[in-house]
């Protein structure tokens, strides 16, 4: 084989042409080149599993960016991506070869090999085994690093970057600045082969000097590439082939090696069973920050160069000012002429032969942004990165599992986009209630392709709130859960059932159940009722029944608005309930401070839980409901007057107790006198303030409110000893710096003013501003309108005023004001 020299002289040879993935200026430049050459095969650096594929990309539902995908048969999730833009040189290529009807050829070494190194890789790296970036990703971009080519982590170290080598020799500290400079800002014209050859001949020499510079695997491929090269040639001729690959590989490809010597290095290679086909890539996977890097960090810009007919800087600007309108930001016409004026300016000072994304970076954030990195960030992300979405054709091969997700987003209208959006649903419709079960059951699936989120305005059961956002790799989640049956129903539900078996908590099958209900699992549910019935009977960890419960319980608000028959579950919960209550007691004897804090926790969670669970035990209202809270405030009471349980429970009981108005406050307040004497060991005392008026529970407003209380803790704090005090410190700091600032302010105002002023505060108001001894009903009625309007209460403003009149005349005349519903409304107002 010859080697091209500026121009390919006839006869001389297969045409190689040495690219930069995803660089622009190389993809013009293989355009130009084949339509100079107009040769007769077409070989590209990629899986030749995917040539049968390759008929797809001339599809028109085929819109890059997109990925070759290869998997695994037997164990999909072991896959690799080979990404390509609208601005790579292999698409350009494919596309080229198409519109010519000239035959278009992957010559690298078969994924079925690739995808054994591949999980080679991830072993060595990770315990589970699973690939951690796919084979198809590359780091940091030279011009040759192929995109089916990687490395285990450890290589990464000692690999040579050709790019930043190039610009270093060139005097350059930025090898994206000098990519651009001397490829991407080169000018129509000349001799079309010229970029390669000098590519080529730098490539050489740095080969020369590092050998296969880190990637060791390299051999392999260029030995397969070279013999598909061969078997081209004597197909089409030595000058009907052109060759498109990483000109990293090009001048591998030129040595003179033997058949004997490249099939000896192939030979035994381990191999998998694989499947190759397209799926939707993004550009913000094409860019180094997401971890699939692909040698370019803005692909959103190279897109954009590639795809400006003219005047580059001029449109990509107006495309910025128009992105900055939108976000309501002013930005004229006049904007968009200065910022093109600084930017070519800046370029000229730096000796550029145009303005690239630094100068018009620098451009935008002086003009545009008023010097603000603030909005700049928008412009990096929405289009300097991107979110473009690419899409396959329909006939693109795929798993029964993929082909049903995709009946049900087109039925459902949820089509998949690379821009985070939010999803508001009312489960109240139909089609929104179809719409999270279908997300539900995707997370069960391992398909993260929504994550639920508060909701906006509303707690309840029928609203529900996503975050929304497809990536690539999904489609390889969606390909590994095709194991699990041919649909979303069938997958889901065989899965629910395998999880459920082999679970390893109780509470892990109590969320489990709560997922079925969500994702509507029917068939699901009574394996996983079972299951959870088996291993309750058999499990006496009370902390395990603690955990468990909460879940079971939420699970109970799902049966008025998803029509789920919830019965089975409600005797499940009520019989766990019981034996938490059972087991509770005994289980909070005699715990250590680290174990005393977990069991607050489990206490806390079961109080919540009985208080949803209310009095449904089989579906309907009952008796049993109000005996099951009343069991629970005996539970409580027994743990609130133990010895043997550790303070910070016995603080905890008495509260929720309190809250609930099982135990009056005077009766509180003795406790707390008990708690605090000086018999009481200061660690055990703080404990139980902690307990007490700890957590973030609405704690600190108790002691703002009940100035005995208050006081006692104040009284009780200033008589801990010394050399006691340190060791509680760090308890009562954990326990106060929990309050809202201005809570704790005003307990400081309050400590300030002494128990005197506390005590005379009682009898004729508090002395801090904000709280008085009485109601201020002048300042809570003038609030009455707006409250009833919030309140969708019926009666327009003047008929509010009017009741307020009365009221004041009824106030006058009885002295006393009347129980109504505007005294309710009056203590919200406040």
């Amino acid at each position: 084989m010859q080697r091209l020299a500026g121009v390919r002289p006839p006869g001389g040879g297969p045409l190689l042409l040495g690219v930069r993935h995803h660089g622009p200026g190389s993809a013009r430049a293989v355009r130009a080149a084949l339509e100079a050459a107009r040769p007769r095969v077409v070989l590209i650096e990629g899986p030749p599993e995917a040539d049968a594929l390759i008929p797809l990309a001339a599809d028109e539902d085929m819109r890059p960016p997109v990925a070759l995908l290869a998997h695994a048969v037997d164990e999909p999730g072991r896959s690799s991506f080979w990404p390509l833009a609208e601005f790579s040189p292999e698409w350009v290529a494919i596309r080229w070869a198409l519109a010519h009807g000239v035959p278009a050829r992957f010559i690298d070494l078969p994924a079925t090999h690739s995808l054994v190194w591949g999980r080679e890789e991830a072993a060595a790296a990770e315990p589970n085994g699973r690939t951690s970036r796919p084979q198809g990703a590359t780091e940091g971009l030279a011009p040759g690093e192929g995109p089916a080519s990687a490395e285990a982590s450890a290589d990464e170290a000692v690999r040579v970057d050709p790019l930043a080598a190039l610009a270093e020799a060139a005097g350059y500290d930025d090898a994206e600045r000098w990519w651009e400079d001397v490829v991407e800002h080169r000018g129509a014209g000349g001799d079309v082969f010229a970029p390669f050859a000098v590519l080529e001949e730098a490539m050489g020499a740095l080969r020369e000097v590092f050998g296969t510079g880190g990637r060791d695997r390299d051999p392999v491929r260029e030995a397969y590439m070279r013999l598909q090269l061969r078997a081209a040639q004597k197909e089409f001729g030595d000058d009907g082939v052109a060759v498109v690959c990483g000109a990293w590989h090009v001048p591998a490809l030129w040595e003179k090696r033997t058949v004997a010597a490249d099939r000896a290095l192939l030979k035994g290679l381990p191999k998998v069973k694989a499947d190759m086909t397209w799926v939707p890539w993004t550009h913000r996977r094409l860019a180094r920050a997401s971890g699939y890097g692909a040698g370019i960090d803005s692909p959103g810009w190279y897109g954009h160069l590639f795809s400006a007919p003219d005047r580059p800087v001029e449109r990509w600007l107006t495309k910025v000012a128009g992105l900055l309108r939108e976000e309501d930001r002013i930005v004229s016409s006049a904007h968009v002429i200065e910022a093109v004026r600084l930017a070519e300016t800046l370029a000229a000072m730096r000796g550029r032969p145009l303005p690239g994304l630094t100068e018009t970076t620098d451009a935008v954030r002086a003009v545009m942004c008023d010097g603000s990195d603030v909005p700049l960030s928008l412009v990096h992300d929405r289009l300097v990165v991107g979110d473009v979405l690419g899409e396959v054709p329909e006939s693109a091969p795929a798993v029964p599992l993929q082909r049903d997700l995709a009946r049900l987003q087109r039925r459902l209208r949820l089509k998949p986009e690379a821009l985070e959006r939010e999803l508001e649903l009312d489960l109240r419709k139909e089609n929104d209630a179809e719409r999270s079960r279908l997300l539900h059951r995707l997370r069960l699936l391992g398909v993260e392709w929504g994550e639920p989120t508060t909701s906006r305005g509303s707690t309840g059961t029928f609203r529900e709130t996503w975050r929304l956002r497809w990536e690539p790799e999904l489609s390889v989640r969606v390909a590994e859960a095709g194991v699990w049956g041919t649909t979303v129903l069938s997958a889901t539900t065989a899965k629910a059932e395998a999880d459920a078996v082999t679970a390893r908590s109780l509470a892990d099958i109590t969320g489990l159940a709560e997922h079925c209900l969500l994702a509507e699992l029917p068939d699901a549910l009574p394996v996983v009722m079972r299951v959870l019935a088996d291993r309750a009977a058999l499990d006496a960890d009370v902390g395990h029944l603690a955990q468990a419960l909460p879940a079971l319980v939420r699970s109970l608000r799902y049966g008025d608005v998803r029509a789920t028959d919830t019965r089975a579950l409600a005797e499940v919960a009520a019989g766990l309930a019981e034996r938490v209550f059972v087991g509770l007691p005994p289980a909070c004897a005699a715990l250590d401070a680290e174990a005393a804090q977990e069991m607050r926790r489990h206490v806390d969670a079961v109080h919540g839980a009985v208080g949803l669970l209310g009095d449904v035990v089989t579906g309907e209202r009952t008796e049993r409901g109000g005996d099951i809270r009343a069991r629970w405030h005996a539970v409580l009471r027994v743990l609130s007057g133990r010895d043997t349980v550790p303070g910070i429970i016995r603080g905890r009981a008495v509260r929720l107790l309190l809250d609930d108005g099982e135990l009056a406050q005077d009766e509180a307040a003795r406790l707390m006198g008990l708690v605090l004497s000086p018999g009481t060991a200061p660690a055990d005392a703080a404990a139980w303030i902690e307990g007490f008026v700890g957590g973030g529970s609405g704690g600190g407003m108790l002691l703002v409110h009940d100035e005995r209380l208050l006081g006692l803790v104040d009284a009780w704090l200033t008589g801990v000893p010394g050399d006691a005090f340190t060791d509680v410190l760090p308890l009562l700091r954990r326990t106060f710096s929990a309050y809202e600032p201005g809570v704790r302010r005003t307990l400081g105002e309050l400590v300030r003013r002494g128990p005197g002023q506390r005590g005379s505060a009682a009898a004729g108001g508090t002395g801090i501003p904000g709280f008085a001894a009485d109601l201020d009903h002048d300042r809570a009625d003038a609030v009455l309108p707006v409250v009833r309007l919030l309140l969708g209460l019926d009666g327009d403003r003047e008929n509010a005023d009017r009741e307020n009149a009365d009221r004041e005349n009824a106030d006058r005349e009885n002295g006393v004001r009347e129980n109504s519903d505007d005294n309710d409304l009056v203590g919200v107002a406040r």
